[in-house]
């Protein structure tokens, strides 16, 4: 398939799945396709679960790309795909899967998703939500506990040890491979206007 690949990258809490949803919204489901990079955090089986809550989640060794490049491969090729499913609460990969069909538009969301060189190579779009660290933090401890049963004591130590040093060392400095760098994500209407118009354009060249 002649598939649009976009990345979005930005650090916890910037506001990359609202831009995420706002595109697949807009579009649909049929045109548009949703993978979050999270899905492929490694599978740690072999770990106690006291173990895996101390396991830094947000080094690019967490992740397991060459699992991604070739899922976004086959869906390149026009072959669905099934994704893995993270559980948050037990940090590890779930027994269940995402059956994803290949469609035009392919978002890959994430932290970290503009690090790997093989996988970056991969996005035919690339775009980094910019949002102040503060925001970020506030959105993180709200998702965090509401959505994934956290303790805010846990979310603050988590990001005190891990998130913050990561970001400065991995996530920010990969906002040089964006073509376009958006501030605020899916709450800034003129940046969205220009990424839908870009999606538009591709969507209508190849119906």
């Amino acid at each position: 398939m002649n598939n649009l690949i976009i990345g979005i990258a930005g650090g916890s809490g910037s506001g990359k799945t609202t831009l995420s949803l706002r595109l697949k919204e807009r579009f649909g489901e049929d045109e548009v396709r949703l993978i979050s990079h999270d899905s492929y955090y490694k599978r740690h089986d072999e770990l106690p679960f006291e173990e895996r809550c101390k396991l830094n989640y947000d080094h690019p060794d967490a992740f397991d790309n060459a699992l991604l490049i070739y899922h976004l491969q086959e869906l390149k090729a026009g072959r669905a795909i099934d994704c893995p499913v993270y559980d948050y609460s037990n940090h590890n990969r779930s027994n269940e899967v995402q059956h994803i069909e290949p469609a035009p538009v392919l978002i890959v969301e994430g932290i970290l998703p503009f690090v790997e060189p093989e996988l970056c190579a991969l996005f035919d779009y690339k775009i980094f939500v910019d949002t102040d660290a503060d925001e970020r933090i506030l959105r993180r401890i709200l998702r965090d506990v509401k959505e994934r049963g956290r303790s805010i004591d846990s979310v603050f130590r988590q990001y005190v040890t891990t998130v913050k040093p990561m970001h400065e060392a991995y996530v920010e400095p990969s906002k040089k491979y964006a073509h376009v760098i958006v501030p605020e994500g899916g709450e800034n209407l003129v940046a969205l206007e220009m990424i839908f118009g870009r999606v538009e354009k591709h969507i209508q060249a190849h119906k």
